[in-house]
């Protein structure tokens, strides 16, 4: 049962994988129900089992992790940034669009307070709940919020959310083993971070 694993390990020694998970992870921002959380958590893990993470032995291929991560917390910010950028060009349209909606609404309102503060961890937040992630992008870029505010807090975003799928599929792999197993809890922890980061951002404020 666990053998296909092996064969997805195999795509890791090949640049097809990165290539799969930057499209994955650019375009979920417009189709949030893409699984790129999943496709990174998969790679993770084959890519520890290719380098004998998950039995203990000293890895010999770190870097493929390493490329993983750059890969996917580069096409984060990339995806955040087109999305922010045809936001805020999108006229009276995407206004009355957003305007339309309750939760956009909600979240531009809470966005502008949390950047006026002068933090944006709510971007950071977002970027795990389901759909946060394209909901703060174009919300930011509606509402003409300054590159300087949004640009910086959305690239601690990908890299946070990188890091932390890229190590649970790694990890997951050496103390679970490379088997389809260790991919359902470190997929099943992503989700309940998800769950987590959904909880706090629709907390109203005191």
């Amino acid at each position: 049962m666990f053998e296909g694993l092996g064969d997805v390990g195999s795509l890791t020694a090949g640049p097809w994988i990165y290539v799969v998970v930057v499209l994955s992870v650019l375009l979920d921002v417009f189709v949030p129900v893409l699984p790129s959380g999943v496709l990174v958590i998969t790679a993770a893990t084959a890519a520890a089992a290719g380098s004998g993470a998950a039995t203990g032995q000293v890895p010999d291929e770190v870097p493929d992790i390493l490329a993983l991560t750059l890969c996917a917390a580069t096409a984060s910010v990339l995806g955040d940034l087109v999305a922010y950028r045809l936001a805020w060009r999108g006229g009276a349209r995407l206004d009355r669009a957003i305007a339309r909606s309750r939760r956009l609404t909600s979240a531009q309102e809470r966005l502008g307070a949390a950047l006026a503060r002068g933090g944006g961890a709510l971007v950071v937040l977002a970027r795990f709940a389901p759909a946060g992630r394209s909901v703060v992008s174009l919300s930011a870029g509606a509402t003409h919020r300054s590159p300087r505010d949004f640009l910086p807090w959305s690239a601690l975003a990908g890299v946070t959310w990188a890091t932390y799928s890229v190590a649970l599929g790694y990890f997951g792999a050496q103390w679970l083993g490379a088997t389809w197993l260790a991919t359902g809890v470190s997929v099943a922890a992503l989700f309940a971070a998800g769950a987590g980061a959904t909880y706090v951002v629709r907390r109203k404020p005191a």
